[in-house]
């Protein structure tokens, strides 16, 4: 079964200063060939549905309580010392990505951040921050222990009732 993984942070920064962090909240390790993170490029060519299938590198795995980034190949060093894995089609900030556990063609969605309904503009509003996925870091709340695959409540309408807290540009 799969264990319940969640995007824990997100930075849109300058340049190609971009990665995701997945959580395992598990006391137990998590091999992650059977997640992935698949995609859109800004409008999906069919809505709802990814465009990109997105492994995790070969022999991936999460230790219990702790993270697994995946960062921008030119992302500044200071990310990529911490990078477990590099992947260079990163979030310009209109990309929607889903965390799933499964397969390419039957898999369930454990976590969001945006989603692949259509072309948000330059970005998803997050928290009441107008374009809150672009040039901004996001950070999950201390309190959410679990993915939510429903963007817009883990979005939100303002800094309390959103999942994130919105950070300002490249503040890692």
């Amino acid at each position: 079964a799969a264990v319940a993984l969640f995007i824990s942070e997100y930075a849109e920064g300058s340049s190609n200063n971009k990665y995701l962090e997945i959580y395992n909240p598990s006391t137990e390790s998590v091999d992650l060939s059977n997640y992935g993170y698949p995609s859109v490029s800004n409008a999906p060519s069919e809505v709802g549905v990814y465009e990109y299938w997105n492994s995790f590198d070969e022999g991936a795995v999460i230790a219990p309580g702790d993270v697994y980034i995946i960062a921008h190949p030119s992302a500044d060093e200071t990310i990529l010392a911490e990078a477990d894995e590099t992947h260079t089609y990163l979030s310009n900030g209109d990309d929607g990505y889903a965390l799933v556990f499964g397969t390419e063609d039957n898999y369930t969605v454990l976590d969001w951040l945006g989603d692949w309904n259509g072309d948000p503009g330059s970005g998803w509003e997050v928290a009441g921050v107008s374009n809150g996925t672009k040039d901004h870091t996001l950070v999950r709340k201390c309190g959410i222990s679990e993915g939510n695959t429903d963007w817009s409540i883990s979005a939100g309408t303002n800094a309390d009732d959103s999942e994130w807290i919105v950070l300002d540009q490249n503040d890692w």
